[in-house]
């Protein structure tokens, strides 16, 4: 059974129970599923801290100076060489273990190709990540195959990542069956146990994809990327693509799964107020680079950077007198091609603070307070603040 506010909804209903209230001055969104409130592995959301600094010990996920070229070439015989577009370019982080970290920013900011490059699905062009220490693209195919042990993804799309010619009991048994984890009658129990824990009733495991609503689907994606009992789960947009009832009953999902089961979570998404609910720490993203980095409730509270900025005050206030009232950070002109990105800042063509040095530098992440890290040379000491 997951739970929206003390009220019961069944996993297998199409439609959850779960209400929907206007979003306060201090929140984000026009409208967002009240959530039970939790308890973050003990501690208030945003006290499970890390520092950035390269080469700290301890950190589940180390990323350093991340790039991720795609080519671009011509010529249908005799290709060449004319460009690159830098999807990931330079990106530095740390995901400490039991932690949800927040990956955010407009389409085709570089996100998802973030996490496949975690998920060793693409080939970073430069730059390392390491996991549990190790330096995953360093490995050899042994290495990478118990590394799948450990690393699962949760997909946008609960209906294109599931085989529609297998039914559900063998979708959630075939990590199991790769890894060759027990004989058929314990995987069929583990099946069960999984699909239990998901809030799915067992009998489901004998139907396909088509016959499951789009809620039951992404709980079968979820059972499937907890059949191994990883440590490290991508979770790409995973309610994105959910309505919003059906949305509040994967979140309480995802939730109590990181607690029971100390997951770490990367979880990229569009839907502000919902990243802001699940996650420890956000970063902003734009053009390829980590423009912020903060505790959640410090980023919405005291966004720092220009886009972060902007990002925030995009979102409407469902209050017509308080919307109106509220300054709005505006940004001209269009987000450049990530194959020709500007000189310097990626985000100066469109900054209100750009000054000369900002189309020659490019400005690195320096601490602006405890936990809170900004690449701006612009942004003074203390300037935090919508």
């Amino acid at each position: 059974m997951a739970r929206v506010i003390g009220t019961p909804v069944k996993a297998e209903d199409d439609i959850g129970r779960s209400a929907l209230a206007p979003v306060g001055p201090g929140m984000v969104g026009m409208f967002t599923v009240i959530l039970r409130t939790t308890t973050r592995t003990g501690t208030a959301r945003g006290e499970l801290l890390v520092n950035d600094a390269p080469g700290q010990s301890g950190q589940l996920v180390e990323i350093r100076d991340l790039k991720k070229y795609f080519p671009v070439t011509r010529g249908a015989v005799l290709r060449r060489h004319v460009g690159e577009v830098k999807a990931v370019d330079g990106v530095s982080l740390n995901i400490a273990p039991g932690e949800t970290l927040g990956l955010v920013g407009e389409s085709g900011c570089g996100k998802t190709t973030l996490g496949r490059c975690i998920l060793k699905l693409e080939t970073p062009s430069a730059g390392s990540i390491r996991f549990d220490g190790e330096d995953i693209h360093a490995q050899d195919r042994p290495a990478t195959h118990r590394l799948r042990r450990r690393v699962q993804a949760i997909f946008q799309d609960p209906y294109g990542s599931l085989n529609p010619r297998m039914q559900v009991g063998d979708i959630v048994a075939e990590p199991l069956v790769i890894h060759a984890v027990g004989d058929k009658p314990a995987r069929m129990n583990r099946v069960a146990e999984l699909l239990e824990v998901c809030g799915l009733s067992q009998n489901m495991a004998a139907r396909y994809p088509h016959e499951m609503s789009g809620g039951q689907r992404q709980r079968v994606g979820i059972a499937r990327a907890l059949a191994l009992n990883p440590d490290f789960i991508v979770c790409d947009e995973a309610v994105s693509a959910l309505d919003v009832s059906i949305q509040a009953q994967i979140i309480n999902l995802l939730e109590d799964l990181r607690q029971e089961f100390n997951l770490t979570y990367l979880f990229i998404g569009h839907d502000l107020s919902v990243v802001h609910h699940m996650c420890h720490r956000v970063a902003v993203m734009y053009l390829g680079k980590l423009v912020e980095i903060a505790a959640a409730d410090d980023l919405f509270d005291n966004p720092t950077h220009p886009y972060t900025k902007a990002l925030l005050s995009a979102v409407p206030v469902p209050n017509p007198r308080k919307e109106a009232e509220r300054p709005h950070a505006t940004l001209s002109g269009e987000v450049p091609s990530p194959l020709n990105p500007p000189s310097g800042c990626v985000f100066h063509p469109r900054c209100p603070l750009a000054v000369d040095r900002c189309r020659e530098q490019v400005p690195a992440l320096r601490a602006m307070a405890p936990n809170h890290s900004v690449a701006c040379t612009e942004v003074q000491m203390g300037s935090t603040g919508k």
